[in-house]
């Protein structure tokens, strides 16, 4: 089996096309970089330099195409030596993020990705878009690397997670509603309006906010469309077919018809956390999470 040892001293030669120079040049006796040379030949079956004490060494034609390859080999081990250095100081490798849309709509997920791309420009990120509780499975199940979710509870065994933003919730209406008019809205004044609940099926989702809000406002929610996402639910209300209870970041997501309202009596906050696996090996992982949660 070739070694690296051997390339170096043979590309030593080929380039000087003298034993004494290539020798010097690599700091070694003269007499070991021959019995290298030797050794490889011997190896691969076959006469690399053409040697006579009278004349320059030369390549034989086994040697110049064994030039060729032997070049491209060493930059890649050299290049393999090089990631593999960077890797262990997180500097290189993959991470496969999972989001929510408001991880986009906040802008948070934007200025994740700019912050550790200045530090770490060889790490190749893949995103991928999924609600909260297909991303915890995606962490256990080694799928994903880091999740940016809406905080639970509970987490899978091996995972854990921090907040990292936190903002107000509006209530967001067609412009033609005719609570539009107000500058914000009393939580009461709601009570009969059809609501589009987006994330229900996800038992910590938006239902919780809905009974919060019935609460403040002396009601019991009239759940009248339950949709997988706020995009969809802000595009239902747009449309007049109810009102949503929608995260702020939410308006800066551009849809014709729109607006939104502050609700005067009610400060529910709602989170988004950056989650992880406990005992992450990925240096690059890590670095990622710890940027996230100083950011």
């Amino acid at each position: 089996m070739i070694d690296v040892r051997q390339l170096r001293y043979f590309l030593a030669v080929a380039e000087e096309l003298h034993f004494a120079k290539a020798a010097d040049r690599l700091d070694v006796a003269q007499s070991a970089l021959s019995t290298q040379i030797q050794r490889l030949e011997r190896d691969l079956g076959v006469t690399l330099l053409n040697r006579n004490k009278r004349q320059p060494v030369t390549l034989t034609d086994a040697g110049h195409l064994f030039h060729t390859e032997a070049v491209a080999a060493l930059r890649h081990l050299e290049r393999a030596d090089q990631v593999g250095r960077l890797a262990a100081r997180g500097l290189a490798g993959v991470i496969r993020i999972g989001f929510v849309a408001s991880a986009v709509s906040s802008g948070l997920l934007s200025r994740l990705l700019t912050e550790f791309r200045c530090s770490h420009e060889n790490v190749r990120v893949e995103v991928v878009q999924m609600e909260s509780p297909r991303q915890l499975e995606a962490l256990k199940d080694g799928q994903i690397d880091v999740g940016i979710v809406r905080p639970r509870r509970l987490y899978p065994a091996g995972v854990i997670a921090k907040v990292v933003q936190t903002e107000r919730l509006l209530v967001a209406m067609a412009r033609s509603h005719p609570l539009a008019s107000r500058a914000s809205v009393p939580a009461r004044v709601l009570a009969e309006q059809p609501f589009i609940v987006p994330q229900f099926d996800d038992e910590e989702g938006f239902g919780h906010v809905l009974s919060a809000l019935g609460k403040a406002g002396g009601f019991t929610p009239h759940l009248e469309y339950r949709v997988q996402d706020f995009i969809s639910a802000i595009s239902m209300a747009s449309a007049g077919y109810g009102i949503a209870i929608v995260p702020e970041s939410m308006r800066n997501f551009s849809q014709p018809g729109i607006c939104y309202k502050q609700i005067a009596d009610f400060s529910l906050p709602v989170h988004l956390a950056l989650a992880h696996r406990r005992r992450e090996l990925s240096a690059a992982v890590r670095a990622f999470v710890k940027l996230g949660v100083a950011i």
